[in-house]
């Protein structure tokens, strides 16, 4: 792909409390471009779901950094990067399933991976097991 017309890079700790900060900096960010309210939303929810499976999922019990790119190009393409170098994801495949969790509490459903499906043009994990995750989303805005 060619040069991004704009970018931006945020580092967070994996707490939960920067779910939120990482969700309003990325639609701040891509607000530039004068997205629907629905664009907005949509990345939003994107971005939280990546977010909060870095930090339920990758890092578990400790903490460790979020990793959080976003550049847009003169087209309106917008993509975010979210990585971590959690545990990573055995099996990208079946954790991309809807309704499959690695959660033994109950309180997860299973559907982070599917909520990114449908509300981005593309969605692209890597993992590398004991290394960590690197989602990659795509969106043209219209």
């Amino acid at each position: 792909m060619k040069k991004s017309d704009n970018h931006m890079k945020l580092y967070l700790p994996s707490l939960s409390v920067n779910e939120g900060l990482a969700r309003q900096a990325v639609a701040s960010f891509i607000a530039q471009l004068n997205p629907t309210i629905e664009e907005i939303s949509d990345i939003k929810c994107a971005v939280s779901e990546a977010v909060t499976n870095s930090i339920v999922h990758g890092y578990k019990f400790k903490e460790g950094i979020i990793y959080i790119g976003v550049k847009y190009y003169s087209d309106r393409t917008v993509v975010i990067e979210i990585k971590d170098n959690g545990c990573g994801i055995q099996d990208v495949k079946l954790a991309m399933t809807p309704l499959y969790t690695t959660d033994t509490t109950g309180e997860r459903s299973g559907m982070g991976f599917a909520v990114m499906q449908t509300f981005m043009d593309k969605l692209d994990v890597r993992s590398i097991n004991g290394q960590g995750v690197r989602i990659v989303m795509t969106k043209k805005l219209s």
